[in-house]
């Protein structure tokens, strides 16, 4: 195994977190355990469009709020 990447400090939803540096949004959902197709991502305060979320690296003292979609009938 390679060495660890260093950890950066982030805030999700309000909590402060360390997270992998260089991480993707996408994994980062994936490694809170989220499902990415039930959540919206807000970042720095502005909405995270879906087709960003690959190319957006999470840099240290990002604010991130993710939020559950609900399915409506």
């Amino acid at each position: 195994m390679g060495q660890m990447s260093e950890a950066i400090p982030v805030v999700i939803n309000g909590e402060q977190r360390q997270v992998p540096a260089g991480v993707s949004v996408t994994r980062l959902l994936a490694q809170l355990g989220l499902a990415a197709a039930r959540v919206a991502v807000e970042r720095n305060l502005h909405l995270l469009p879906r087709a960003q979320w690959d190319a957006t690296a999470v840099e240290a003292g990002d604010r991130y709020e993710i939020v559950h979609l609900v399915g409506g009938g």
